[in-house]
């Protein structure tokens, strides 16, 4: 059994350490992409994955929360380079939507007006009680400390209409996320189609249940 090189893509904000648990059970080359933040687009979030890919004739993608949109963009841009695809409570809009146009009504509109006021960066309580729940203290003080502000344009820019995700595809629903609630990531689940997995954490299942994502991740992406 082989499993492809796998490229991570992270959630809004924050730090590529919060993977270094998962990669280091995983067998196969693993990049995190950096994201190019400031005002870029969605397009060229999609290319820094691109060029983080830079040597690999293919690869899988593991795409978490706002990772989800940047991923559906990188699928549509690299067809025949990504070979499968695992959201992580990612939010996956339908093809030619953006990451605003995948959210519930109420929610759109209580975001877009939280962009236009705040920007991406939130308050640090509400990383603390939303994004961080179920990690420890010091991990989440970490992470308060360097999240980075993500461009406004990667919320709002649209997805490819030719998008479209490869056979090897899968997602995992976290299933205690305030925000995003198991029966809204079950309707992203089924855009992406393959198995669902659930998984008894927060929104950061990579340092709550490190073990277990791995195991999924290496289950997905194994091939003869």
């Amino acid at each position: 059994m082989t499993t492809p090189p796998l490229l991570l893509l992270s959630g809004a904000g924050l730090p590529s350490w919060i993977w270094d648990e998962v990669r280091a059970t995983l067998l196969t080359p693993t990049r995190v992409v950096a994201y190019p933040r400031g005002s870029a687009s969605l397009e060229e979030y999609a290319e820094a994955a691109a060029e983080t890919a830079d040597g690999w004739e293919s690869y899988g993608v593991i795409a978490h929360s706002l990772g989800g949109v940047i991923g559906s963009e990188l699928v549509a841009r690299e067809p025949d380079r990504v070979t499968g695809f695992l959201g992580v409570a990612a939010i996956i809009p339908e093809a030619g939507e953006s990451f605003l146009d995948g959210l519930p009504f109420l929610q759109r509109k209580n975001v877009s007006n939280v962009l236009d006021i705040l920007g991406t960066r939130p308050p640090a309580k509400i990383i603390r009680r939303d994004l961080c729940a179920g990690i420890r203290r010091d991990e989440t003080d970490r992470i308060v400390s360097e999240f980075a502000t993500e461009s406004v344009n990667v919320y709002r820019d649209q997805v490819s209409e030719k998008r479209e995700f490869p056979a090897t595809s899968g997602y995992v629903v976290t299933t205690k996320v305030r925000a995003y609630p198991v029966r809204l990531q079950k309707k992203y689940a089924a855009k992406v189609g393959g198995g669902i997995h659930r998984v008894r954490a927060g929104h950061l299942p990579m340092l709550q249940q490190a073990s277990q994502l791995a195991g999924i991740i290496a289950d997905t992406f194994e091939a003869d």
